[in-house]
């Protein structure tokens, strides 16, 4: 599992951190990122699977499972991250509405990854100290709002991001 961690660091999240503004490049931000990816995807998935339906895509797309009218629309519409919003797409060529981004970020792992980083920014609260499993958690309810939370897988996951930001 650290080499995946490694590489979603090195080919996705970095590049990601660096397109943004440089406050939002922060340890916490890296393991709440990747705690994210791994309860929302385990980096496996990029899109949402419909139980009892296999090949049927589901409403949400990338590693970290953002709705078009859910994250991406919130992320592209919000006081705190539309500016930086549209400055990614620009650079990641990608048009800023909800259709063109949430199409993109399937397969487009640096955007997908700025977009999550500027939803964690919507959020009024300060990210999580890295070892605040707690705090984490409750971030990551409050920004993905979950249909069905998954408390038990949570505590690993972090561990796991935690590991990999701070070794």
């Amino acid at each position: 599992m650290s080499i995946l961690l490694d590489t979603i660091l090195h080919e996705s999240i970095n590049p990601a951190l660096a397109m943004l503004p440089p406050k939002m490049d922060t340890p916490e931000a890296r393991v709440q990122l990747l705690a994210t990816g791994l309860q929302e995807s385990r980096f496996m998935y990029r899109f949402q699977k419909i139980a009892g339906r296999p090949y049927v895509k589901g409403p949400a797309k990338s590693f970290y499972q953002m709705e078009r009218g859910g994250g991406v629309l919130g992320v592209l519409t919000h006081p705190a991250s539309k500016f930086h919003a549209k400055e990614v797409c620009a650079i990641r060529n990608v048009a800023a509405d909800s259709n063109a981004v949430w199409g993109a970020i399937e397969t487009d792992d640096i955007l997908a990854a700025c977009f999550a980083r500027l939803l964690l920014f919507t959020d009024p609260m300060q990210l999580p100290a890295c070892g605040n499993v707690a705090g984490a958690w409750q971030m990551y309810l409050d920004c993905w709002r979950p249909g069905k939370p998954h408390p038990d897988t949570w505590g690993e996951f972090h561990a796991q991001a935690r590991s990999q930001v701070l070794q």
